[in-house]
């Protein structure tokens, strides 16, 4: 398994992660042997980078992966996330903590339910607009330096906070969506990160599943799926982000491949600070991301990609209205 570096202290992970947030929330049908056989699976297949958060599952994708990685602890890199936080009355709720008070709360609760003694890399899953972003990096630098964590991540904000952050405590990792459908961190934001030393660790690389060419109507989608609400999958806007998936099965195709080893080969050439986090909690598709790994894109390959996903292309909104809010407040 090749290998990547996250930031300028070192962190040194698989080139491709594996994000489990899928096996215990948001996507249909949770079926925790299968989530277990999986995360065996990835380790066999030389994955060490595992992404995990606290509001998962509310903390029982923390229980599971901590649970099923625990015997391989000295061979992967734990990656964890607080700061959304969950109304137990109402699961849909949402909120956002990033004060010092909560930072050391959360992280306890973390490594409690991971069952570990230090956590490899925490990010602050989401602004907190009443919170200076230098004074919640300064409670998460507390927690290196009580070697309750190794390394600092930020998810989902603009370059100007991630400057203002790098100044409190190192950054080893910034995390947001990046995937042919949602290529917004361009700009700016992956320029920072190279300029700064900051890795950059995309979520959702398959576009939530679309790209993969699995998902051709609405009705493919479970009652209890939550991209049934995400703006993307909706109406007119499924028809026309269809087309975009039609055109990357060609692509695909004619480079031998899948759409979905195509969508991540294409993020995984953005530079060898980038490392994706595709998510599954099923062995048969980690197989086929890892197939990802072989695909070597060439510049008129990359050019070709290009003409049919320039950045825009997807039509509707990442996430429904409440959640994307959220997002809008870490770019003020």
């Amino acid at each position: 398994m090749e290998t990547r570096t996250l930031g300028k202290q070192g962190l040194k992970v698989s080139a491709l992660g594996l994000g489990c947030m899928g096996m215990s929330d948001f996507y249909a049908g949770r079926d925790d042997a299968e989530s277990e056989a999986t995360l065996l699976h990835a380790l066999d297949k030389g994955i060490t980078f595992f992404d995990t958060a606290d509001m998962y599952g509310s903390g029982s994708n923390e229980e599971l992966v901590g649970r099923v990685l625990k015997p391989h602890r000295a061979k992967v890199v734990l990656a964890t996330k607080f700061g959304i936080v969950r109304d137990p009355n109402n699961p849909q709720a949402r909120g956002i903590n990033g004060s010092p008070e909560y930072v050391k709360r959360a992280c306890e609760a973390s490594l409690r339910r991971l069952g570990v003694d230090v956590i490899d890399l925490y990010y602050l899953h989401r602004l907190d607009a009443s919170t200076p972003i230098e004074d919640t990096v300064g409670a998460m630098a507390d927690l290196v330096r009580a070697g309750k964590v190794r390394h600092l991540g930020l998810s989902e904000v603009d370059a100007d906070t991630l400057r203002r952050a790098s100044k409190v405590h190192p950054i080893a990792a910034l995390q947001s969506e990046y995937s042919l459908w949602s290529r917004e961190p361009e700009d700016g934001v992956l320029q920072a990160c190279h300029e700064l030393g900051i890795g950059f660790v995309p979520y959702s690389p398959l576009g939530r599943g679309f790209l993969t060419g699995q998902i051709k109507r609405y009705e493919d989608l479970a009652a209890d799926d939550y991209r049934r609400h995400s703006p993307r999958f909706q109406g007119e806007n499924f028809t026309r982000n269809l087309e975009l998936v039609v055109k990357v099965e060609r692509l695909a195709k004619d480079k031998g491949c899948t759409p979905a080893q195509l969508a991540l080969a294409w993020v995984m050439a953005r530079g060898q600070d980038v490392v994706p986090i595709p998510g599954t909690k099923r062995r048969k598709y980690l197989d086929e991301n890892l197939g990802a790994l072989d695909v070597k894109l060439t510049e008129k390959d990359l050019k070709d990609i290009d003409l049919v996903a320039p950045p825009g292309v997807a039509v509707g909104d990442r996430y429904p209205a409440s959640m994307q809010r959220a997002l809008s407040k870490s770019r003020e």
